[in-house]
């Protein structure tokens, strides 16, 4: 089979997380195929990034335009038809987000390749592609089979994988842009940025993420001190914010965000599946729960039964003693 292919996902001057879990992943596909693994980067003036992305894979493609200074799906989807015709690659893989949600459908029908969207994993099995996918608000792990093709797609979720140091010292390889005229159905206008004082979660090495354990909107102020005295954001389950006691955007799990911390320390919540679909990948994982059969304690890799309103406070002042 061909190279594995993987489009580099980048916004305003910078790769996005996805793009290096994508390579991870297409890493260790390439080792058990033994197929090259490479990076496919659309832009302009990105010769920067190509740069850093070329010891994560044994080659990089790079095609600079004008009109692909800013993502547009119609201009991306012309220039990996033609590339995909061109190079014939087994697998592509794309991120699972606004980028790829956008992208991925119209190129697989121009490409008439079969595409699995949403994936969790994918694996290589004898010369066809699988993927795993979540049913049912991630209570169901599916394994699909796509059907045998030139090129197969698929989108990856997230914070599905886990990133790792490693130099496959690729080259770079400069490709011309077939675009001839700009697109004329669709236009970049601007980017419209977080209000301030907004947290991504999905972007914080430590999450402090509180349940309906907290009983009362009055009490997370309690676990904000904690969270701010370890440098951490403040997230939460999903009946928080059905309480509207925080905002949708602090919300983690399969109906909220994918995050994958390297703490994560979870408040009075129980581990329900969809909070648990959302969280599982973090680094470490710590539970406080009152009630010792709670789910949250089948995932948690440090647990602590007891009263929550007595155990944050005392980790609050452990910390401050530490920090002082």
């Amino acid at each position: 089979m061909d190279a594995i292919f993987v489009l580099v996902e980048h916004r305003q001057g910078a790769i996005r997380d996805i793009t290096f879990e994508m390579l991870m992943k297409g890493k260790q596909l390439c080792e058990k195929t033994g197929n090259p693994l490479t990076a496919v980067l659309l832009g302009n003036d990105v010769g920067a990034m190509a740069e850093e992305l070329k010891d994560r894979a044994n080659r990089v493609i790079l095609i600079e335009d004008q009109k692909l200074e800013n993502f547009n799906s119609e201009a991306y989807q012309q220039v990996l038809g033609n590339l995909v015709e061109q190079e014939k690659p087994s697998l592509l893989l794309m991120g699972h987000t606004a980028f790829g949600m956008d992208l991925a459908p119209g190129l697989a029908v121009q490409m008439n390749a079969p595409l699995a969207t949403d994936c969790i994993d994918v694996m290589m099995e004898d010369d066809r592609v699988k993927a795993t996918r979540q049913t049912y608000g991630g209570k169901l792990n599916v394994e699909v089979r796509l059907k045998p093709a030139q090129c197969s797609m698929v989108t990856l979720r997230p914070a599905s994988f886990s990133v790792a140091d490693y130099s496959l010292g690729g080259e770079i390889t400069r490709v011309t842009s077939p675009l001839t005229e700009e697109i004329p159905s669709k236009r970049f206008l601007e980017y419209v940025e977080a209000a301030a004082g907004e947290v991504d979660i999905t972007q914080t090495e430590i999450l402090v993420s509180v349940g309906r354990g907290i009983k009362d909107p009055e009490n997370i102020p309690m676990v904000q001190e904690l969270a701010d005295s370890l440098g951490a954001a403040l997230s939460c389950s999903r009946p928080v914010v059905d309480k509207k006691w925080l905002p949708k955007d602090r919300q983690v799990g399969t109906s909220g965000k994918t995050v994958k911390p390297k703490v994560y320390i979870a408040i009075g919540i129980s581990g329900a599946f969809q909070h648990a679909a959302g969280m599982k990948g973090s680094g470490t994982i710590i539970a406080i729960n009152r009630d010792p059969k709670a789910p949250i304690f089948n995932i948690a890799h440090f647990g602590i039964v007891g009263d929550l309103f007595k155990i944050v406070p005392a980790l609050k002042g452990k910390i401050g003693e530490v920090l002082a």
